[in-house]
């Protein structure tokens, strides 16, 4: 069986309703949570309305949307420069095990090794989510020793 061919590039805005689906879905496979689509779909639009604060990714496999991911920055003044933070990544799952994830992983490393300003590259996972953990331990990435603590408010 040949190779798919995959090819990730920048999400447009057209594709929110896609983008949404699959924060949906995230959600309710990784932690068993039904997200607001009203709210989830205003923070989408946010999202492409503020490049500073995001950018969407889609992978498409065979020329088919496959799969997707948000990035986000933080500034790192003990580094001088920025951490991307990939966020809400998700593979469809008729396209899991056929390396959307390593092309979208390899797509955004390639662009932040460009970047002067990046230091590097970081997510967060359910700790218990071992296929992940797997994954992202296979595309080289480690555990950073640290845990993250949250405060939320509506």
């Amino acid at each position: 069986m040949p190779e798919p061919s995959i090819v990730v590039r920048d999400a447009t805005a057209d594709e929110a309703d896609f983008i949404v689906d699959c924060n949906v879905a995230l959600a309710e496979e990784s932690e068993g949570k039904t997200l607001d689509r009203t709210l989830l779909a205003e923070g989408v639009r946010k999202g492409f309305a503020r490049p500073e604060l995001a950018r969407y990714f889609v992978a498409q496999c065979d020329g088919r949307r496959a799969g997707m991911t948000m990035l986000t920055y933080e500034l790192t003044d003990w580094r001088n420069g920025v951490v991307w933070w990939l966020q809400s990544v998700y593979v469809l799952p008729a396209f899991r095990q056929r390396g959307v994830f390593r092309a979208i992983y390899a797509h955004i490393e390639r662009l932040a090794r460009e970047d002067p300003e990046a230091r590097g590259l970081r997510l967060y996972v359910l700790k218990d989510n071992h296929r992940a953990l797997r994954t992202y331990e296979a595309m080289g990435m480690s555990a950073s020793g640290f845990e993250v603590y949250e405060h939320n408010w509506p």
